[in-house]
């Protein structure tokens, strides 16, 4: 099921009135990542003050989520004992079948299977996995329904829940930011046709004489996908334990469990006892142009054969659409942390902490390549200010999230001479509060620059992507073009070595002039917001925030301070002078660090959560964790431009591929997230090159960073850019595939009553008719095929397919490796078989 965007606040409420003393307490499991450790902060705020007890669990995989799926969420339901209650999930299992995960998919005895546990799904990652939306009603519920329905209206009416819905029924509910009834039509369709589609052997009559059909039903039919996910230990000991073998993969996301049905996507639970016979309307002949003294022939019954072959051809077309939107690759959606502020919103519950939670969520996404095609850079970070991320949607959030400062933080009314909008006006970036006591967010002028007002300037100029990146500050050169650029903007380099705090005033209250004027010399357009024009809604701005006289920090400086918790630990750095990197995994404890399988790093990586989660309401525990997040920038800088001096970037067929495996660094870059800031680093200033060049269009780039003591490379896979949809584009395009879709029904209407007028004077035979069907068929595939090749010229980007490639590559080789994280362009592969692994990957289709 799923709860449309305008009703996101009903679920909530009915919590909040059936919720009692006996309830058990809300379950949140939470990703380790910075959007979802915000919605979290959002979540649990609005449940304190509604005295709602919750439990909130950190997961850092599928494992993890599958362990506590164990441990938490059956004990939960009513076959164990429990009394149901509500599972969040944040950032966690939109991409797979959850109930199956979980274990609320075993059905005994005519028993719900949910056991009264209803799942809360709120994720921005995509594609969706179907079942979750059309199938998350339990069977027990779905029976209820329809045995009422002469008496009340439905409450679910295709997967979409109705206002007259009543929980307390259990199953998984998912959170719709717009997209599914906006962007899911064909996919609807096709899904809910499958559900009702009775079970026909297929034996491959109709692609016998069509190789190419046969290629595309095969993957969409589950053949050649059957195989499990594998982990090293699977492959080092064959199938002598397949019990290991469930706990290492990554759950299927298109595999259906405990079922033989072909319906590829649908999870486990299925509601059969909806499916019917079904009866294809071709086989409504119209009555023939006789005399009207002579009676209308009887209507000439189609063979079983007949109905037999529409129906397995119906079926292959419907599973052709789900095939094509799950091949697709990787994409992200809005930012949970803002569909969660949407619901404090609808409660009439905003205020300016969860205002603050949910600007830094979204902030964050650009820190880690979250675009709209999935994680890669973007082509648009010419807009100035943050612009770069969502384009027109991500600027639409933006801007909503702007309108709600100047709502919630209005002028203050003892100013009476107009200072803060003349700071405001002037276009000085704040690095101060207003007063002891001011708490306030604002709009500021960022730069993109890097914890500017925590660092010199030269250092935050010196570490930014976006400058590294057009400056080529890698080299000599580029050190010496950054020189330049401060000469010209009338800048020592005594003056901007200094912390930005203390430098000159009247250098601070002309630097964006400056960088406006100077800039654009070498190709910084982007560098900062353009100037406020009438209308403009100060379009890239950036939000700051004020702790009285402690502290002064922008979103972006909370997001960089936050992600580098997660990735390096608070503990992260024995001495930041020396640069000596500690490590926070039970050194001090004395634990052993034999971890083949990842567990302790598992948990190190929750306990940084924690520490995440408590920085983000402590203003000193995030000034105390900086130096972490300077230290990882500086490596991040060092092992970029030690990958570029050194060409150890190769190109290998389908994508770029650099190694990290040595250096003072290496140990930071096991981390997934860390290691995809570098990647995103190495991508960017890889496509300045090869823009410079002729314009030159940028490859997707494959990094793997070495865990020495896990004997594992950690590789991400980072798209080659694009990633910015044009929304303007995207709509011509629906629009075009919408008129040839109606073109082709007409056309196919009109040659079905061509063939109903003729059979009765020519005697037509079923097999005949069968022919010219799958001849038209075939003829409406290759025009289908060459609409695809030129919406793909005229779209100029792609998706990111990593995670699809990733699955291939597993299912056709012996390499060991490991996907587990819930971002699926991240894997491990054993040290031995990179190569293998690599090899292999250099023939995948990687962009969608």
């Amino acid at each position: 099921m799923y709860l449309p965007r305008n009703s996101i606040s009903q679920l909530y409420k009915h919590l909040l009135v059936t919720y009692h003393s006996q309830s058990p307490p809300v379950l949140i499991l939470a990703s380790l990542e910075p959007d979802a450790l915000c919605a979290c902060r959002i979540l649990t705020a609005l449940l304190k003050r509604d005295y709602i007890p919750h439990k909130i669990q950190p997961v850092a995989g599928y494992n993890d989520l599958a362990t506590a799926g164990e441990q938490l969420v059956q004990p939960m339901k009513k076959q164990r004992g429990g009394i149901g209650g509500v599972v969040v999930c944040l950032g966690v299992g939109g991409m797979v079948d959850i109930s199956t995960v979980l274990g609320l998919d075993n059905i005994s005895h005519g028993e719900d299977p949910s056991g009264g546990v209803q799942v809360w799904l709120i994720d921005a990652r995509r594609p969706w996995n179907l079942g979750n939306i059309y199938a998350g009603r339990p069977e027990d519920a779905l029976q209820l329904l329809d045995d009422n329905l002469g008496s009340r209206k439905p409450e679910v009416v295709n997967g979409r829940i109705q206002p007259s819905y009543q929980p307390g029924h259990g199953g998984i509910v998912v959170y719709d930011d717009g997209d599914i009834e906006d962007d899911l039509v064909l996919e609807r369709k096709a899904y809910l046709s499958l559900l009702k589609m009775p079970d026909v052997e297929d034996d491959g009559e109709l692609l016998d004489d069509s190789d190419g059909a046969s290629e595309v039903a095969g993957p969409v039919n589950g053949e050649g996908r059957s195989r499990k996910r594998k982990s090293w230990s699977d492959r080092e000991d064959g199938d002598e334990d397949k019990d290991e073998d469930e706990e290492n993969r990554r759950p299927r996301q298109r595999r259906r469990s405990g079922s033989s049905s072909t319906v590829a996507s649908a999870p486990t639970g299925t509601p059969r006892r909806r499916r019917q016979d079904w009866q294809s309307s071709d086989t409504e002949s119209s009555p023939s142009r006789l005399p009207p003294s002579s009676p209308p022939p009887a209507p000439r019954q189609a063979s079983p054969r007949k109905l037999r072959r529409r129906l397995l051809r119906l079926r292959r077309d419907q599973e052709a659409v789900l095939h094509k939107y799950y091949s697709s690759g990787a994409t992200y959606s809005e930012p949970i942390s803002s569909l969660l502020y949407s619901l404090a919103e609808a409660l009439g519950r905003e205020d300016n902490d969860l205002l603050w939670h949910a600007i830094v969520g979204v902030s964050s996404l650009e820190l880690y390549g979250r675009t709209m095609t999935g994680v890669g850079i973007s082509t648009s970070l010419d807009a100035g200010g943050s612009a770069g991320w969502g384009g027109q949607r991500g600027e639409r959030i933006r801007q909503a999230l702007r309108d709600e400062v100047r709502r919630l933080n209005p002028p203050d009314p003892n100013d009476t001479r107009g200072e803060a909008a003349r700071a405001e006006a002037s276009g000085v970036i704040p690095t101060t509060a207003r007063s002891p006591t001011d708490t306030s967010i604002r709009l500021s002028p960022e730069p993109r620059f890097l914890l500017i007002r925590h660092w010199s300037l030269y250092d935050s100029m010196l570490h930014s992507p976006y400058l590294a990146a057009r400056l080529h500050i890698w080299s000599d050169v580029g050190r010496k073009r950054l020189h330049k650029l401060l000469a010209k903007m009338g800048v020592s380099l005594s003056q901007c070595k200094q912390s930005y705090t203390h430098m000159d005033m009247d250098l601070k209250r002309g630097l964006r002039h400056s960088l406006l004027t100077y800039a654009p010399m070498y190709s910084l357009d982007g560098l900062v917001p353009p100037p406020d024009t009438l209308g403009s809604g100060k379009s890239g701005w950036g939000f700051v925030r004020s702790w009285g006289w402690k502290a002064c920090l922008s979103a972006m400086d909370v997001g960089v301070i936050i992600g580098a918790i997660l990735e390096v630990g608070k503990s992260g750095i024995h001495t930041h002078a020396t640069g000596k990197v500690g490590d926070d995994r039970g050194i001090a404890q004395g634990k052993s660090l034999d971890d083949e399988d990842g567990t302790l790093e598992s948990e190190a990586w929750v306990e940084r959560f924690w520490e995440a989660y408590d920085a983000l309401g402590n203003i000193e525990a995030l000034k105390s964790a900086l130096p972490t997040a300077q230290h990882l920038h500086r490596a991040i800088l060092r092992t970029g431009t030690s990958l570029l001096e050194k060409r150890q970037i190769r190109h290998l067929r389908a994508f770029r591929m650099a190694v990290v495996k040595e250096g003072p660094d290496v140990q930071l870059f096991t981390h997934p997230a860390a290691l995809t800031k570098l990647a995103l680093w190495v991508s960017e200033a890889i496509a300045e090159q090869e823009r410079e060049k002729k314009g030159g269009k940028s490859m997707p780039l494959v990094m793997a960073g070495l865990n020495e003591r896990r004997g594992v490379y950690v590789v991400v896979g980072t798209g080659g850019g694009g990633g910015v949809v044009d929304i303007a584009a995207q709509e011509k395009r629906k629009q075009r595939v919408e008129a040839k879709a109606r073109r082709r029904e007409e056309k196919r209407a009109a040659k079905h009553a061509e063939r109903e007028e003729r059979r009765p004077r020519e005697g037509g035979d079923d097999d005949d008719d069968d022919e010219e069907v799958e001849a038209e068929s075939e003829e409406e595939d290759e025009e289908d095929g060459e609409s695809d090749g030129e919406e793909d010229e005229d779209r100029g980007y792609g998706t990111n397919r990593f995670g699809n490639a990733f699955q291939e590559v597993v299912d056709e080789t012996n390499a060991r490796v490991k996907i587990d994280s819930f971002e699926h362009c991240v894997v491990e592969v054993k040290k031995e078989d990179l190569s293998t692994f690599l090899e292999s990957l250099s023939m995948k289709a990687v962009i969608g």
